[in-house]
């Protein structure tokens, strides 16, 4: 088993800053801003041969009794009862704070090993503003600077130290040969229930779930398994409209998305019943279509229209999501947990639809008998011939078109095409490409 570390403090002390710094990525969103994280976000990191899992966590108030704030806390206790050592991070240069003292006060009560390491301490000289940290009663302060790197590996040694775990241990399974998980990104505008979907899933309250748009501003993934399938849910930040976004965070944040949609093996687009298809909803299914990801769509908050708004809903999707028809379509409610058991089934649909071999011989039948049946226009002097087809790449499928005069070849013909392959080998819930590529004249060089 690996070592768990939570790094716990209170808001803007550099616990993401730290957390990029251990797992050597740029995972976490890091700004000069308080209250940045809100969420649990776990990372894989390694010392030596000892490999250990650090949890990033929101900023603490444990005293908090309302609002997103006590959602917070209660994700970071949730963090440090899931941990076997806490790295508890504190200010160099703002000093101590009341609040420092409540986490204090609350880690002491637990009796786990905790770690005190007093963060933004480069240049300075130690025990000048470090001792009125030994209030704590933590024991001694390590000064450490995340930003820059100082002090990083002497801290990562000292939280693993009291775990009393064996140099020479090392993981005899090699990860290489076993399959690796489904990437799922749950995808919409702010509060349509998003992560209250995935808090569904998994049975507990992994992401802060609230009535207030924007809540998630980083991308989390959560793995999780599912009849012998291994997934990993990524929660995303809504997209909001482009005019919308002005904080620097919120942009961030939409990078963020973006790129967990690229990243991911499906999509699950998430539609709020009660406000219909929006354009921004139109844009963020266009950008799916754009990267080739397998998209699922779904509903939510189903239960809480009539059969009148139902219709309207319907329509809607029909005229601005026209270019989605080969999604399933679900409709769903997080919170009374209805109607999600299909989408898993659409899921694994699309994935290995996504996935399928198509053999050469089978597309180059499949091509001519479209052919046979219906002709391309002719282009010009001359009508485009087909002559052979082969499979160019996966996820999307790409279905590479031989011959002469393809240049000719319309879009409408191309869409034919598409449905006619897609019938053959039941492609549901992900996009199609056909590329076309004119033999070459071997004489046009020559005089």
């Amino acid at each position: 088993m690996k070592p768990v570390l939570a790094i716990v403090g209170r808001p803007n002390v550099g616990k993401s800053t730290l957390f990029n710094r251990i797992t050597k990525t740029r995972d976490a969103i890091v700004a000069d801003y308080a209250g940045l994280t809100r969420d649990r976000h776990y990372g894989s990191a390694r010392h030596g041969k000892q490999e250990f899992i650090v949890i990033d966590t929101g900023g603490f108030e444990p005293t908090a009794d309302s609002g997103i704030y006590k959602e917070m806390a209660k994700q970071t206790r949730q963090a440090v009862a899931e941990s076997d050592a806490v790295i508890f991070v504190v200010d160099a240069r703002e000093g101590l704070s009341a609040q420092d003292h409540d986490i204090g006060n609350y880690l002491r009560r637990l009796g786990k090993p905790c770690l005190l390491v007093a963060n933004k301490a480069e240049g300075m000289q130690n025990g000048v503003k470090l001792g009125e940290f030994f209030e704590l009663g933590l024991g001694e302060v390590m000064p450490v600077s995340a930003s820059h790197g100082q002090g990083i590996r002497s801290m990562i040694e000292a939280a693993l130290e009291p775990l009393h775990l064996p140099e020479d241990e090392e993981e005899d399974a090699d990860d290489d040969g076993s399959p690796k998980p489904l990437k799922l990104a749950v995808v919409g505008r702010p509060n349509v229930g998003k992560s209250t979907l995935i808090n569904t899933w998994l049975g507990e309250e992994r992401l802060v779930a609230f009535d207030l748009p924007g809540t998630t501003r980083d991308a989390i993934s959560v793995p999780f398994e599912r009849n012998g399938q291994a997934f990993e849910l990524i929660d995303t930040a809504g997209l909001r409209r482009r005019g919308k976004v002005f904080e620097a965070i919120e942009k961030f944040s939409v990078v963020k998305t973006l790129q967990a949609i690229e990243s991911a093996n499906v999509a699950l687009l998430l539609l709020d019943a009660t406000q219909g298809v929006t354009d921004q909803d139109a844009h963020i299914a266009g950008f799916i279509l754009e990267t080739g990801r397998a998209v699922v769509l779904a509903i939510n908050k189903w239960d809480a229209i009539d059969a009148y708004q139902r219709e309207l809903v319907a329509r809607s999707i029909e005229n601005r999501l026209a270019f989605l028809k080969f999604a399933k379509l679900h409709h769903i409610s997080a919170t009374k947990r209805q109607g999600l058991g299909p989408v898993w089934s659409s899921i694994a649909q699309a994935h290995q639809s996504a996935m399928c071999k198509m053999s050469t011989p089978v597309l180059t039948r499949l091509l001519l008998e479209a052919v046979q049946f219906q002709a391309p226009k002719r282009g010009g002097m001359f009508r485009p011939k087909l002559r052979y087809a082969h499979q160019g790449g996966m996820n999307p499928p790409v279905i590479v078109v031989h011959g002469n005069s393809l240049e000719h070849v319309t879009d409408s013909y191309k869409r034919f095409l598409e449905g006619r392959f897609r019938k053959a080998f039941s492609l549901e819930g992900t996009p199609l490409r056909i590329e076309m590529k004119t033999s070459q004249n071997p004489y046009t060089d020559k005089e």
